[in-house]
């Protein structure tokens, strides 16, 4: 991890002797947003947020509602402004981009409140391409332990913008996203089915981050919070008359939000500002607000791809279950030899052997084995705390032989924690689930969260979980293992500071194709929503689109093309990638599946090349350490011609296109396997035209020519 500071300007300091004063002002590095703060008539602090000559945020109040004490959002005084400018270049240990510039201005206002002698600092960074603050509350007298009660900072938008959203729930992000106006999210909300026993809707009009919005002036604003670290996930209450957005944030069990001891500060709240879709996706806001790496040695984490038992049962052709004659397990007393297998359970060695034997044969990295280990008869639903003990196998499963096999043929095996979101429970067995990963040589886990919570009463999003998850991955950093955990809270950046955070789900994944269906443009909105605070182990690599195929039982489809499914590798960038089907579907299209087995999941640099939420994607990334270059879309329902010139590859280099693409009669409905591959010779004085079929893409490969 290295970080090369090129310039930083001497903090300035402007003392205000405890008055009110006329508006502090702001410019980005290159003055393309201005920012201006002041309090009103009533001392509570607002903000402004123009780009040149256009208003993106009306004046905007800000604010901190505390239990049993005067609020913090009314009745300040400025105390002293500071000023900084931070220039400054550091190196991801993955990602999109080998380098990142962290270019900010920066303004902290220190408050005062002389009724309860309280401070706060309210610290603003803005960039060319967006802003973020957060509130500071330093160590003093009468502020030392509070609770939070809520948090009133406002986004007041221009009007009844466009909007990519998913209702605030506290309980999941799986969703289908919705594109409405503001003013039609309440009327949407209304008409949705929810189950009363899972999802908890804070408000009609409720929505979370990454809230994606497109103005009728063009532009394009993305609201998110950053370093969500010891606070409770906030999602935005929307004022669908006046279009104010106000934070919301997830509650604990005794409705509080959170418990705070100074000196503390909140997550950064971001907004993105930009006048094409494409700035949006290469913004590094996210990232630039999150700390550097908290490792001194990283060499321990690196990209993974992976396959895995897990689709099967995803389809319900396998189950995780290993007997039918229980529903009542109890972990420590229940003898499964003598038991009657009911002859479905997926993670049996033989068949992770053939999974091994796969990976190896394809240059893929690891396996995944959901379904290992005991207590999958009564899982879920129950509400029950001694649910798993993340050590015990079935007995069809032996976990010496399969990891001895998978050793012999230079395969990783990828560990399985299904919580059930009994939280004690794993806390419980956290180190000991470790340990075992590490006697057998495990890299990684996979962690989940099905459930309502355990302690009764908390939520995914809140407080109590959000210091849960990071827990597990910074002890997981200690038994140098990598984390990618499902269901829990959407990620915020924090991969830059803890970079075992390998992968989150966080979102309506590929699984839910074989529980209903998914729209076809979906893979265009994700990068705009929930890509927005890190990778997603969206698990792409569907080759069989219909799923009554792999299940007779199962009626649904895949709402793709096969070469879309090539494409996500590449949209959806993430240095954990599955190939997600059936290894025998594999087997039927090889020539397909060399894309998978060639694509890189480590990036030099990444160049959006057009985009559009909701209609298409297309994205050029080069190799880390290599010369290839990749070049992927991902398009909705209508389809989509792509004319770009190849302008991104490396001058005067002659480069083999390999191009994975939908065949003329493709459609996502009737003939999603339709594929061709062709190839050609191109440099960057090329142009490349390619029309996708609806619900498909393409993907291409540039190699060298030797």
């Amino acid at each position: 991890m290295k970080t090369q500071i090129r310039n930083i300007l001497v903090t300035c300091l402007f003392v205000c002797l405890g008055l009110s004063v006329s508006a502090q002002t702001l410019n980005s590095p290159n003055k393309i947003l201005n920012l201006k703060f002041s309090l009103n008539d009533g001392g509570t602090p607002t903000y402004e947020l123009y780009r040149g000559e256009m208003t993106v945020l009306r004046p905007s109040t800000l604010g901190i509602e505390i239990k049993g004490g005067k609020h913090l959002t009314s009745g300040f005084e400025i105390d002293t402004v500071t000023y900084a400018t931070i220039d400054e270049t550091w190196e991801p240990v993955w990602g999109e981009q080998a380098t990142i510039r962290n270019h900010y201005n920066e303004m902290a206002v220190r408050l005062h409140q002389p009724s309860s002698k309280r401070y706060m600092t309210i610290r603003f960074r803005l960039y060319d391409d967006g802003m973020g603050f957060r509130y500071e509350f330093p160590y003093q007298k009468h502020l030392s332990y509070f609770i939070i009660t809520d948090e009133k900072s406002q986004f007041a938008l221009t009007g009844d913008h466009t909007a990519f959203w998913v209702p605030g729930d506290s309980y999941t992000q799986e969703y289908i996203i919705n594109k409405t106006r503001l003013s039609e999210i309440r009327g949407t909300i209304g008409k949705m089915s929810f189950n009363p026993k899972y999802n908890y809707l804070f408000s009609p009009t409720g929505v979370m981050t990454a809230l994606q919005l497109v103005t009728d002036d063009g532009l394009y604003l993305n609201i998110h919070e950053a370093a969500l670290v010891d606070y409770a996930c906030m999602h935005l209450d929307v004022d669908d008359s006046n279009f104010v957005l106000t934070s919301y944030l997830t509650s604990n069990a005794r409705g509080e939000k959170c418990h705070m001891q100074t000196p503390c500060h909140t997550p950064w709240r971001s907004i993105i500002v930009a006048d094409n879709a494409c700035d949006v996706l290469a913004s590094n806001l996210t990232l630039n607000l999150n700390e550097p790496c908290a490792y001194d040695d990283v060499s321990w984490i690196r990209p993974i791809k992976y396959i895995g038992v897990w689709w099967e049962m995803i389809t319900s052709k396998s189950a995780w279950s290993y007997t039918s004659q229980l529903n009542n397990v109890h972990i420590d007393n229940t003898d499964y030899t003598k038991l009657k297998p009911h002859g479905r359970h997926g993670a049996t060695t033989e068949h992770v052997k053939e999974y091994i034997d796969f990976a190896a044969a394809h240059n893929i990295d690891a396996v995944l084995v959901e379904g290992w280990n005991v207590g999958w008869e009564d899982w879920f639903g129950k509400e029950k705390e001694y649910v798993f003990d993340f050590q015990t196998p079935y007995p069809d499963f032996d976990i010496e032989e399969v990891n001895r096999y998978a050793k012999s043929k230079g395969v990783y095996m990828i560990m399985h924690h299904e919580t059930s979101a009994s939280i004690r429970n794993y806390e419980r067995h956290l180190h000991k689930a470790y340990e075992l990963m590490n006697h057998y040589g495990y890299p990684a886990v996979k962690s989940g969260y099905v459930g309502n919570i355990r302690p009764v009463g908390e939520h995914h999003y809140g407080q109590w979980m959000v210091n849960h998850y990071l827990y597990c991955v910074t002890e997981a950093a200690k038994y140098k293992i990598m984390v990618n955990a499902h269901e829990a809270v959407r990620p915020t950046g924090l991969c830059r500071t803890y970079p075992n955070l390998i992968g989150n789900e966080s979102a309506r994944g590929m699984e839910y194709e074989a529980f209903g269906g998914t729209p076809a443009d979906h893979t265009t909105i994700l990068p705009f929503t929930r890509l927005m605070g890190g990778p997603m182990d969206f698990t792409p690599g569907i080759f069989e689109m219909d799923i009554s195929k792999v299940n007779p039982h199962n009626k649904n489809r895949v709402h793709s093309t096969l070469a879309r499914q090539l494409a996500l590798y590449v949209t959806m960038s993430s240095p954990l990638q599955m190939a997600a089907d059936l290894i025998e579907n594999y087997e039927r299209f090889p020539d397909a599946f060399k894309f998978i087995e060639q694509v890189a999941l480590d990036w030099q640099k990444s160049i959006y090349l057009e985009a559009e939420p909701g209609d298409y994607v297309t994205v050029a990334r080069k190799e880390k350490g290599g010369e290839r270059w990749f070049l992927g879309s991902s398009v909705d329902e209508q389809g989509h011609l792509t004319e770009i010139p190849l302008s991104f590859l490396d001058k005067g280099v002659k480069y083999k296109a390999t191009i994975y693409a939908d065949a003329e009669d493709a459609h996502f409905l009737d003939n999603p396997q339709a594929y061709t591959i062709t190839t050609r010779t191109v440099t960057s004085r090329s142009k490349f035209s390619q029309r996708s079929a609806a619900g498909g893409g393409f993907a291409v490969i540039f190699e060298p020519c030797k």
